[in-house]
């Protein structure tokens, strides 16, 4: 996949339901897309940066994509498996020289999560972007104290 780094967010959110025409409907990547969370249920919007996009938009040209087959495939044209995803990712990073053993395909998504927070302190902007129902959730899963969340968020007026 050309430009691979830009797109794993995507392939994150998009390995084992996305299809060709949610991120491009008309041929080209769009600025937001969404996401249904096989977990809940429950649909979930995100951003596709400039060079997200424009990855994207070279997959689909490469790959030779069209509207109704999935995003990202295995070999077979099926959608592919969280352990193909993870190969994947193990590959991307070797390849521009990081240990794969350190990183995997949750902590990339915990990542973004934290580094969002860290220079925002907008706990229900990360929310949002988790799918998270609870904002209980959200601090957990940043790994923050509710002490530190409620001093955040009383400094931040609406």
């Amino acid at each position: 996949m050309p430009s691979a780094a830009p797109c794993l967010r995507t392939v994150d959110r998009y390995r084992e339901t996305g299809v060709v025409e949610d991120v491009a409907p008309n041929g080209y990547t769009i600025d937001r897309a969404t996401v249904r969370q096989k977990k809940t249920g429950r649909p979930v919007k995100f951003e596709l940066t400039d060079q997200t996009r424009q990855a994207v938009d070279d997959y689909l040209k490469v790959a030779h994509k069209k509207p109704g087959e999935f995003l990202f495939t295995d070999r077979r044209g099926q959608c592919m498996t969280r352990r193909q995803y993870a190969r994947l990712l193990s590959e991307w990073l070797g390849s521009i020289g990081l240990d794969p053993k350190l990183f995997g395909t949750h902590s990339l998504r915990r990542t973004k999560a934290t580094l969002i927070y860290r220079r925002t302190g907008n706990l229900r902007a990360v929310q949002l972007l988790l799918g998270h129902t609870k904002i209980e959730s959200t601090v957990r899963y940043l790994g923050i104290e509710v002490d530190d969340a409620l001093a955040i968020a009383e400094q931040v007026d609406v």
